[in-house]
């Protein structure tokens, strides 16, 4: 096969998918997002150790076990998806000039915002497309790297995400990120179930740390996972 052939979504599904993007609209025109993802404003803290139970050093950490997954002089192909604002991305594309990176995004204002970063950064090999990471319009075996973060835990369509992100990979290649998991704090769980999914930030079913595990080491060559708290990193080989 050349392109997804996921089968098409169902009436129930397109509505969330509208919730979930009527729901990103909102945040990604404004700051609040970018400060709580990267933990740098007296709001987002709050919100993080509220809800998240998180410091900045955890935040900070987790990135950063992220991105030491990408070589320093990586210059393969590279799909971010989602891209989201480009907050945590963008800094990080700026040491990579000799990459080919194609940034996804189901939401059009979170990637004008990201597009607006790159664009500061003067960055020039960055290519942006909306689009669904359940129906990816890319042939098999693309992409060196596939990087997804802070991104299933919103995906309604969740086996077709993991599917098209495996697909789209080349042999050898990696699919790197970091999502939202349950049963690590009881306090953050609560708060994604009686808020976040009813705003349409997350959509269920949530991965544990002993499902997702399980479910990468049946796609993937190798898999090396940790989490901080309710986040897990991840990062597996095809």
């Amino acid at each position: 096969m050349t392109e997804s052939t996921t089968e098409t979504s169902t009436p129930e599904t397109h509505t969330r998918k509208e919730q979930i993007k009527s729901a990103y609209k909102t945040i990604g025109s404004n700051s609040l997002y970018d400060g709580m993802i990267t933990n740098s404003t007296l709001l987002g803290s709050i919100i993080n150790k509220v809800v998240w139970n998180y410091s900045k050093e955890d935040n900070d950490l987790i990135i950063q076990q992220v991105f030491n997954d990408i070589e320093n002089n990586f210059s393969g192909k590279l799909l971010d998806v989602p891209v989201g604002t480009g907050v945590l991305t963008m800094p990080l594309y700026s040491t990579l000039p000799q990459a080919d990176i194609t940034c996804l995004d189901y939401s059009k204002e979170m990637l004008e915002q990201a597009k607006e970063k790159a664009e500061k950064l003067k960055l020039t090999n960055i290519q942006f497309q909306q689009g669904d990471v359940g129906h990816l319009e890319f042939e098999d075996n693309t992409f060196d790297i596939v990087l997804s973060m802070n991104g299933f835990h919103a995906f309604p369509e969740k086996e077709a995400a993991y599917n098209e992100t495996y697909r789209v990979l080349k042999p050898g290649g990696k699919f790197i990120g970091c999502f939202y998991i349950k049963d690590e704090c009881s306090r953050t769980d609560k708060f994604i179930n009686t808020i976040y999914v009813k705003k349409g930030y997350f959509t269920p079913p949530f991965e544990t740390l002993e499902s997702l595990t399980e479910r990468l080491k049946k796609m993937y060559s190798s898999v090396d996972i940790s989490n901080v708290k309710s986040l897990i990193r991840f990062a597996c080989t095809k």
